[in-house]
């Protein structure tokens, strides 16, 4: 958020050169130079507030007043570092109710900022301080409810699930995000984050990853986060892209279903490209089907990316002349 413009005034708002228990301090004015390259037309709400606010910094008060100008600040311009972070300084110095303090960011992230960096870290700093995350999965649930990909949640939900080993339940939140909305990518990735933080890729959950992620491809093959969760998966598998039976079957039979999904035909490609670079022969996952493959890509399925496409098509020939005069060197 940035700065206020004047016609965003609030009329109700008493200036703090007028409130009396204030007569005290002198205002410190903003020092933008002489000759500012761009003056910002401030209301006379905002500069009263940030002079009273330079004010109490530079002196280092800490106080109830100060605390209650932090909030007007905080209102006015909810992205500046500074502001938030002395307050935090006076809610320590006057040893404040933490618990009412987390009621207020709460309010201010759901119905205000919800995609607000500066009031985040605020709420992270009280949990730590506080080591208490119980209301925090809500918390996160209530913002995505509103905006299923807001990054600073998932982000801060990450963040809680890995410090208070909170996995438990996750994997179905998520599974109810996904058939709320099934190219829901923040969702696909808080999956695999859950799976890397609590079982890993063992034999048992890579079959299980594999078969969840195809059962959604199925669903809506156009769909590039269930597909980019596939492959992420495939990393963990020692056979690699190319050599899981079940994902090769699954993707022939796509493809001779007729299907062109540009994804489809990009994991094809991979999977070439993989046996190429290990010098195998293999009748389908070769050269020639590769170059035919990101022809398609290039010409018709995904043309955005065209000269993309042309370079794989390079790159692999080169893999495979490199494997070729590997071989007659140690011949």
């Amino acid at each position: 958020m940035g700065e206020s413009s004047s016609d965003e005034s609030d009329t109700t708002f008493q200036l703090y050169k007028d409130r009396r228990e204030w007569k005290d301090v002198t205002p410190v004015p903003q020092d933008d130079g002489d000759q500012p390259i761009v003056a910002i037309d401030y209301t006379e709400q905002f500069k009263d507030v940030f002079d009273y606010f330079r004010a109490v910094l530079q002196s280092g008060e800490k106080s109830e007043r100060a605390l209650n100008l932090t909030k007007d600040a905080a209102a006015l311009n909810p992205a500046n570092y500074t502001v938030w972070q002395y307050r935090r300084e006076i809610l320590k110095a006057l040893n404040k109710d933490l618990n009412e303090e987390m009621d207020f960011i709460e309010k201010i992230i759901v119905y205000n900022q919800p995609k607000n960096y500066q009031v985040w870290h605020h709420r992270k700093v009280l949990v730590e301080w506080l080591q208490d995350a119980a209301k925090e999965k809500y918390l996160t649930e209530t913002v995505l409810a509103k905006d299923a990909k807001n990054y600073h949640a998932w982000q801060h939900r990450q963040w809680i699930i890995k410090t208070f080993n909170l996995y438990d339940g996750e994997l179905e939140y998520i599974d109810s995000l996904i058939s709320d909305d099934i190219r829901n990518n923040s969702a696909w990735n808080q999956r695999y984050f859950v799976v890397m933080g609590t079982t890993g890729f063992t034999e048992e959950v890579l079959n299980r990853e594999i078969d969840y992620a195809l059962s959604n491809i199925k669903v809506v093959t156009e769909n590039e986060s269930a597909w980019n969760y596939l492959r992420g998966v495939l990393l963990h598998d020692k056979c690699g892209l190319s050599r899981n039976k079940k994902v090769t079957e699954f993707c022939e039979e796509l493809y001779n279903s007729g299907n062109r999904s540009p994804f489809l035909l990009a994991l094809l490609v991979d999977m070439c490209s993989e046996q190429v670079s290990q010098g195998n022969e293999d009748p389908l996952y070769n050269l020639e089907r590769a170059k035919n493959l990101c022809n398609e890509l290039s010409e018709k399925y995904d043309t955005v990316r065209a000269k993309y496409w042309q370079f794989m098509a390079e790159t692999i020939e080169k893999k495979s002349k490199k494997e070729e005069s590997q071989v007659e060197a140690e011949n």
